[in-house]
């Protein structure tokens, strides 16, 4: 493989959202995620200007680049109009593609959130599905959404949600030759490798860390360290 910086650079992402950063910060003073996390955008973007590979590979190997939630508050605001957003998402593409991301442990969230969103999509066309958002694994949620979950077809009746049903509606149930259809997209556009991907390099990293796949994966869902989150 060519060296790091020249693999992110065939990233079209990587060449929306690179320029020439002047390291003001502002990426970061109106980052949500840097409020809670511990966690810079313009530290990143210092790290990949270096193009130093062996820095570049312990980013792609850190929990840093996962904290990112994607919502492009830095490019509205950047002065020299840089995506710090668009180079964390080659960062992870690169990442998942190496298969650094499982020596983090936000990294390792990649396997139940694969299985979890593409999942959906794939047997329901949805990437949040009733069906598989259970109460017990998100207890965060509260007393209402239980209850809203032990009435589900109640609940959804009332908003007026078509949920499972033939025909239009919210959460109508999607045809199989619509399913198919996105299973083909899937495998055209890279997406179905993705997820063999992550799987492949789940199963090799539960094999060192010495547990079952299933261990691994419910690991990866449940557990959140505490050295993540800004004092």
């Amino acid at each position: 493989m060519e060296n790091l910086f020249e693999e992110l650079c065939k990233d079209y992402r990587f060449k929306e959202g690179f320029h020439n950063c002047i390291n003001c910060g502002t990426c970061t003073a109106v980052c949500p995620a840097a409020e809670f996390y511990k966690y810079d955008p313009r530290r990143i973007v210092d790290t990949v200007q270096t193009r130093d590979d062996a820095q570049i590979e312990a980013l792609l190997k850190s929990d840093t680049i996962w904290y990112c939630g994607e919502c492009m508050s830095c490019v509205t605001r950047c002065p020299r109009k840089n995506g710090p957003g668009l180079v964390i998402m080659a960062l992870r593409d690169l990442s998942i593609r190496l298969g650094y991301f499982t020596e983090s442990e936000k990294g390792r969230q990649m396997l139940p959130l694969t299985h979890t969103m593409t999942g959906n999509i794939l047997k329901y066309g949805y990437c949040i599905h009733p069906e598989t958002f259970k109460w017990e694994d998100h207890m965060e949620s509260g007393p209402v959404w239980k209850w809203h979950m032990e009435h589900l077809e109640k609940s959804m009746k009332r908003q007026g949600a078509n949920y499972m049903g033939e025909g239009p509606g919210v959460l109508r149930k999607i045809p199989q030759e619509s399913l198919d259809e996105l299973k083909a997209i899937f495998d055209v556009s890279g997406g179905t490798e993705r997820i063999r991907t992550v799987e492949e390099y789940s199963r090799k990293k539960a094999m060192e860390m010495g547990v079952s796949i299933e261990e691994y994966e419910k690991d990866a869902f449940e557990h959140c360290s505490e050295t993540h989150f800004n004092e």
